[in-house]
């Protein structure tokens, strides 16, 4: 990860998201960096490429851009009615 990536702001940014859904928004941004290193290529110059040279940083923009094209998948309505149910029943 670069230094350029403020976990605070994301996590703000990730509010009401589900743990799939911020695992689904860190998948993609860490994917992001090989993406940009292989745009173009052929698939037999992706085949000889290093493992290295795919081992890149992900930053703050990979981020931002993964938070555009994942969506919450828990609506807000939903999420009240899991913390009614909390307050009425409780953990199990």
């Amino acid at each position: 990860m670069c230094a350029d990536v403020e976990l605070p702001i994301i996590a703000d940014k990730l509010e009401g998201y589900s743990g799939a859904d911020i695992t689904n928004v860190c998948r993609d941004a860490s994917m992001m960096a090989m993406r940009r290193r292989i745009q173009g290529l052929t698939p037999e110059e992706i085949r000889n490429l290093d493992k290295n040279d795919l081992e890149m940083p992900t930053t703050m923009a990979d981020f931002k851009l993964a938070l555009t094209k994942v969506s919450k998948s828990v609506s807000k309505d939903d999420l009240e009615k899991h913390e009614k149910w909390m307050k009425e029943f409780g953990a199990s």
